[in-house]
């Protein structure tokens, strides 16, 4: 992916424009980890990157954004800008493109993500902030009272960066995400949620939690719930503890996995609800719980049935034995069954369910 995207920036210099690989991918990069997304910053239009890569018309244009295809690799493009404008403290409406790497680098959001690659593959720290890579600091660039208040989604930002690298946030940016923390309150629910599943799925995801409190933002993102839950490795098991499925957006699928998660918090983990929910659920609910989790897989695996579809007698057969017309007493059969052969008080075999059956139901 590297490679190709040299090859891109070596495409716009061959045509006269100035390309670098920036943002996240260049700090990965200089902290020795790995990334999947490189985006690239351009002197030429998204007019002009449209027609250099032969692309039809795309919804981001009017910010200053194209999508390419280059060897079947995807790269975010953007045209070196000035952001003169902006509305709801998130997007900006007024935008103007320039010629100036540097003047397009002042307008991002912490100072960490401004280090670029040219197209000979050197590195450079246009804006002096390798101190603060070093140091491991989150610190935006320029004054923190504009930047946090022109675009309020870098609260949670520098909080996911704080989180997944490790990093500190700096004292004067601290300052001013808990003086504009309520503007939190006019991001979509979708955007914060983005931001949090990030800090939820890190494997310091504690940090995250710990930020979210000191910085005083669970009000304001409607997550009081987060000081006192299990920070559980499932993200759908942190949000059904959170409890805020009717706000924050969630498919229909995953409402009824947190509504098991739920229901099953308040159950004993014992074979039958183990066979029930699943091995998933139940180990989801088991980290919630503080429960030796491989404990339970080892009892899931050593469940004599694990779907009603391994019970030695069909629901036909059923129906014979005890000489009725289908119908919604089969099923009830079938959960009694369940329950008896995963108790281990009735063998999984067709005499002794035959027997069972008759003596009980016939």
């Amino acid at each position: 992916m590297y490679k190709k995207a040299l090859e891109v920036l070596n495409i716009f210099n061959e045509h006269g424009y100035l390309a670098y690989i920036v943002g996240g991918y260049v700090r990965d990069m200089l902290l020795d980890k790995k990334s999947f997304d490189i985006d690239i910053c351009a002197s030429a239009t998204p007019r002009e990157i449209m027609e250099l890569f032969d692309i039809e018309k795309q919804s981001e244009i009017n910010y200053g954004s194209v999508k390419i295809i280059y060897k079947n690799i995807k790269f975010d493009v953007t045209t070196f800008r000035r952001d003169i404008k902006y509305e709801d403290n998130r997007k900006p409406i007024k935008i103007k493109y320039i010629k100036d790497l540097k003047k397009d680098l002042l307008r991002r959001d912490f100072t960490i993500n401004t280090f670029c690659i040219d197209k000979d593959g050197n590195i450079l720290d246009e804006l002096n902030i390798r101190e603060d890579l070093i140091d491991r600091k989150i610190k935006t660039v320029g004054n923190p009272r504009y930047k946090i208040k022109e675009d309020s989604l870098r609260i949670l930002r520098a909080v996911r960066f704080a989180t997944i690298l490790d990093f500190t946030i700096d004292d004067k940016t601290k300052t001013y995400i808990k003086k504009y923390a309520c503007l939190l309150k006019k991001l979509s629910y979708q955007r914060k949620k983005d931001e949090l599943n990030k800090i939820f799925t890190s494997p310091n995801k504690e940090r995250g939690r710990e930020l979210l409190k000191n910085l005083k933002l669970l009000k304001y993102l409607e997550l009081e719930k987060l000081d006192t839950i299990t920070m559980c490795d499932d993200l759908l098991g942190i949000w059904a503890q959170l409890d805020v499925q009717d706000i924050y957006p969630f498919t229909k699928h995953e409402k009824q996995q947190m509504d098991k998660i739920k229901e099953l918090m308040n159950k004993e983990l014992n074979d039958y609800n183990l066979y029930h929910y699943g091995p998933y659920l139940c180990t989801t609910v088991g980290q919630i719980k503080k429960q030796n989790t491989s404990n339970l897989m080892e009892n899931y695996d050593n469940l004599p049935i694990k779907s009603p579809n391994e019970i030695k007698l069909t629901p036909l057969e059923i129906s014979k034995i005890i000489d009725k017309p289908a119908g919604i007493y089969i099923k009830e059969i079938i959960n009694d069954l369940e329950k008896q052969i995963i108790s281990r008080k009735l063998p999984n075999n067709k005499k002794n369910l035959t027997n069972y059956i008759i003596e009980k139901y016939k």
